[in-house]
């Protein structure tokens, strides 16, 4: 084929006009063979817009998604966006594989922010926010108050709110002051007296409740009811900046208050650590934590209604250009209505999901049965409690003598730190690899790391250069045989809260091979150990790619020579260029290729000649989709893998990561019987074409609704 043509197909079926050579073909380095991360990740949250907007849900479950989409914006724009920025202001070339310029791309960004920003204020506004309100969860404004809610609230700002407040001066004797990330706050235009102008910025409390909840129809007795209510049937809710905004003039008197604005901004928190550098890791993110609060300012938001006065103070002060600068229809830092969740409204949520426990775990030893079989766990369709079981058990029973522990995201009151405190109460081994830098979590795991050394623990904290992102937990247990080792392998954080809302898998096992790889690896990063291979486990960043393609590079041998060569990967995340070309390589020779990736999606598939045999499917519904599963036909005799690596450059080379083969045959029989299920799903699952796009699937005619989680869900139900 003349290099022209080749030019013209690849052009034909795929939506930008940049053309590829033939060379760049060959080696499938084509801008236009890949998707651009930061757009597509915006194609995600989209989706989970899309789950706020869709009506059959309770009204509770649209608030919650609502909230859930809008501190996924804020979390892109201060690492995602920030990281873009940079590279503009510093006028870098693009990385992006696809080749768009970062000016390129933050325009791009700009402009589909403003789409899913118009849809996110307007079913706020417009339909969610009216039907709480016919429900009894009603949003008020303080002109809405009746004179006897008005009185009650005088009282309650003047000794429970006007205390903590701080206004600050603008003025050549008081510098603009810095603001806090995310932080809400007032920039006031005043007139003295003696008609002078002046400007003043005040934050709002953050150490109080930002719902104000007030009787409708009976008196209040104490400023405590004000706080969270478990129903408010009965009761309106005021935003705690609308009270605030409503005293303003109480805060400077002998001054007019002649305009004022709502506004807050994000800044970049992806501030790195000179690990290399620093004596002391655990101080070193202390810094960091302190140092994310005012790092570069990446995004303004304003309050619709602010004079232009103001808004153009702040932004000339801030130093922001124009595209940094976004004006909010309704509640500013709507992330934080996902508190609201929290009320006593069984109705406007979805039924409580009760998990089911595996029939295995509920008689007998459990060391026992995992010595008999390995024992898998999908949750949370299957409890957690099992794997919080083993872990509690282990710390108590006499026989086991250690208990070696990664902690990455564990959660308020973790359960998984009180076992392991117990374990070494009792006089055993106790090692916690706690990963201090896991973003968003670095001061609760700071906190945890600080309890677990006092209490004897033997905490390490990871290694330089590298995020440890592996789930494992090794006991050791002395038995009449000898000395047993038992290992759990997870896709997801040893965290209750999560293992009830994230779809994950875990393994606990006794095998031999992997229980000794576990053990080599915990050397690896509490000490100076170096391996380069592992019996059965893959491990980043020694050999989980290299593996990888040499796995995907066999299917296609084996098809070359028997046919049927078939590939499944289920990730969250599929952006590493070497593993998107293998598969390119793959649908070239007639393998077909099916991914299931929640989020970000570099490959593109569906282009003739390249990515025709390969299908790439999401799924966003009630749970969030989070095991990593990989498997291969392997000419009829399978292998797959489950752990915690996502396909991204940052997992593969920069984070310790881990994946488990499933050696038990009727396990991963199970495994793809679940893969395929979410591969035949038409309700919850979408579709990614050659042109980027995402397409809703749907059932076809006479196809029967298949909806995976809810089928999951029914199959394992406790009730």
């Amino acid at each position: 084929m003349a290099e022209s043509e080749e030019n013209t197909l690849l052009q034909k079926n795929t939506v930008p006009d940049t053309l590829c050579t033939g060379k760049q073909l060959e080696e499938l380095d084509c801008p236009n063979l890949y998707l651009n991360r930061e757009i597509n990740w915006l194609d995600f949250d989209e989706k989970v817009l899309e789950e706020a907007e869709d009506q059959s849900l309770p009204l509770l479950e649209q608030l919650k998604f609502l909230s859930i989409f809008y501190n996924n914006l804020d979390e892109f724009y201060m690492v995602r966006v920030a990281n873009i920025y940079r590279q503009y202001r510093n006028g870098v070339a693009s990385s992006s594989p696809d080749g768009l310029s970062p000016a390129k791309q933050l325009a791009e960004i700009r402009r589909k922010v403003m789409q899913l920003l118009a849809r996110a204020q307007e079913h706020w506004r417009k339909r969610l926010s009216r039907k709480l309100m016919d429900k009894g969860v009603r949003f008020v404004t303080y002109n809405d108050l009746s004179e006897k809610q008005r009185r009650f609230l005088d009282g309650y700002f003047r000794n429970e709110i006007y205390p903590v407040l701080t206004p600050q001066a603008i003025d050549p004797g008081h510098p603009f002051p810095t603001i806090s990330n995310t932080s809400l706050n007032f920039i006031i235009q005043l007139r003295s007296r003696d008609g002078i102008i002046r400007f003043a910025r005040l934050k709002c409390p953050n150490n109080v409740s930002r719902f104000v909840f007030i009787p409708r129809n009976k008196e209040a007795k104490t400023y405590a009811s004000l706080g969270f209510n478990a129903n408010v049937r009965d009761d309106d809710i005021l935003l705690m900046e609308d009270l605030v905004r409503e005293y303003l003039g109480s805060l400077f008197p002998g001054h007019e208050v002649i305009g004022a604005g709502l506004f807050r901004i994000t800044r970049n928190t992806d501030v790195e650590i000179e690990e290399d550098e620093a004596d002391d890791l655990l101080e070193a993110v202390k810094d960091l934590v302190d140092q994310r609060r005012f790092g570069d300012v990446v995004r303004l938001e304003l309050a619709h209604g602010m004079p232009a006065e103001l808004s153009t103070f702040l932004i000339k002060r801030l130093g922001l250009q124009p595209f940094q600068v976004y004006k909010i229809k309704g509640p500013l830092a709507f992330s934080d209505m996902i508190a609201l969740y929290g009320i006593d409204r069984p109705g406007l949520k979805e039924a409580i999901y009760h998990p089911r426990v595996p029939a295995s775990l509920q008689e007998g030893s459990l060391y026992a049965q995992i010595r008999r079989q390995d024992l898998f766990f999908h949750h949370p369709y299957e409890s957690f409690t099992p794997v919080l079981d083993f872990i509690r058990i282990s710390s108590e029973d006499p026989g086991v003598i250690a208990i070696k522990q990664t902690l990455y995201r564990v959660g308020n009151d973790s359960p998984i730190v009180a076992a392991l405190i117990e374990a070494r109460r009792r006089g055993k081994q106790v090692t916690a690899v706690v990963e201090l830098k896991a973003r968003f979590d670095e001061e609760r795991n700071i906190t945890w790391a600080e309890e677990l050394e006092k209490s004897g623990v033997n905490v390490v904290y990871g290694l330089v250069g590298m995020k440890i992102h592996a789930k494992l937990c090794l006991v050791v247990r002395r038995e009449s045989a000898g000395v047993t080792r038992y290992v759990h392998i997870g896709t997801g954080n040893y965290n209750p809260s999560t293992a009830k809302m994230y779809t994950d898998m875990g393994l606990i096992t006794a095998n031999p091979d992997i229980c000794e790889d576990v053990t080599d690896l915990f050397n690896v990063m509490t000490g100076y150990a170096y391996r380069e291979r592992y019996r059965e486990l893959l491990v980043s960043p020694v050999s989980m790619r290299s593996s990888l393609l040499e796995m995907i590079d066999h299917e296609i041998a084996l098809h070359n020579e028997h046919g049927d060569g078939s590939i499944v990967f289920k990730c969250n995340q599929l952006v590493d260029r070497q593993i998107i070309r293998a598969l390119y390589r793959a649908s070239m020779a007639g393998v077909r290729v099916r991914l299931l990736i929640r989020g970000i999606c570099c490959l593109r598939p569906g282009v003739e000649g390249i990515s025709d045999n390969i299908e790439v499917q999401s799924i966003v519904g009630r749970f969030l989709e989070h095991a990593r599963v990989f498997w291969f036909h392997n000419g009829g005799d399978p292998c797959m893998y489950m752990g915690s690596a996502d396909l991204m450059p940052r997992n593969l080379d920069r984070r310790v990561e881990v994946l488990v083969p499933i050696l038990d045959a009727s396990l991963r029989e199970h495994i793809r019987s679940i893969l395929e299920l979410q591969l035949s799903d038409n309700q919850q699952a979408w579709k990614l074409t050659a042109s980027g796009d995402y397409e809703r699937l749907a059932p076809g005619e006479g196809e029967l609704p298949i909806n995976s989680q809810d089928i999951l869900a029914d199959n394992t139900s406790g009730d």
